[in-house]
């Protein structure tokens, strides 16, 4: 395996346990099993890769999910991966804590950047070099949540690689000055590797904790009242948008700037 595509071929299977050709052309990403499980559930289709890292599932209409696990590192993994596949456009459904007072738990976000505050992006181009999404796939995903008359929010995502940073008083004055409308741990690192692979994606994220308060910071309670009330919408959302763009079939791709 002497190139990057050597290896994505030979490692793609080998983390998801799915051949290559079954992927398809639009991918939906995410940090949790049971968006793979619903995703299946839904299609009646199969989970691959029970046994494997990263979880999979592709229904009829050539739209795949995959659980990637939690971090930029994996962020990073699969999006380095996923070259292997050459998909259309990837979708990030992912969960982040909402930093701003206008922002509560449920609300939608469609990033329009993403400050690269974790490190692993920096291997992969100069960290001068903005995170930015497929704003066309965007579109797509801002029409479906419109179309049910629905709001949604747009602003800078920071992404750190701290998972446990709540405590920090420190870095709760950093991030007020930042004016991010949201963290968590994936979106600028999926931004960036994309860009460099030359992938088409996105992000849809659910505000799941308020962290910069004590009782919003996240706990298994809240996090199952989440679960319960917001995550079929927002994986029927992703669905939606990813598969409407299939259907039209235009062109998403993110030139080189």
């Amino acid at each position: 395996m002497r190139t990057k595509l050597d290896i994505a071929k030979n490692w793609l299977p080998r983390y998801t346990g799915a051949k290559i050709d079954s992927f398809g052309d639009y991918i939906l990403l995410t940090n949790f099993q049971n968006y793979v499980e619903k995703f299946a559930e839904k299609f009646n289709c199969d989970i691959t890769g029970l046994h494997k890292p990263m979880q999979t599932a592709t229904n009829s209409e050539g739209l795949s999910i995959i659980n990637f696990g939690m971090g930029s590192s994996n962020a990073a993994t699969i999006m380095d991966l996923l070259i292997a596949r050459n998909p259309k456009g990837i979708l990030f459904l992912g969960k982040c804590g909402g930093l701003k007072r206008s922002t509560e738990i449920g609300h939608f976000i469609l990033p329009i950047a993403a400050i690269r505050g974790e490190g692993t992006s920096n291997d992969y181009i100069p960290k001068e070099v903005p995170a930015l999404p497929s704003f066309k796939l965007h579109k797509f995903v801002s029409e479906k949540i419109l179309e049910r008359k629905m709001e949604y929010r747009t602003g800078v995502i920071y992404t750190t690689n701290r998972r446990v940073w709540e405590w920090d008083s420190d870095f709760k004055v950093y991030l007020r000055k930042l004016g991010a409308i949201g963290i968590d741990m994936e979106t600028a690192t999926i931004f960036v590797v994309g860009y460099a692979n030359q992938i088409a994606r996105g992000a849809l994220l659910l505000v799941s904790d308020l962290p910069m308060i004590p009782d919003g910071i996240k706990t298994e309670k809240m996090d199952k009242a989440v679960t319960v009330k917001f995550v079929d919408l927002h994986l029927t959302l992703g669905i939606e948008a990813m598969t409407e763009i299939g259907i039209k079939g235009e062109k998403i791709k993110h030139f080189m700037y």
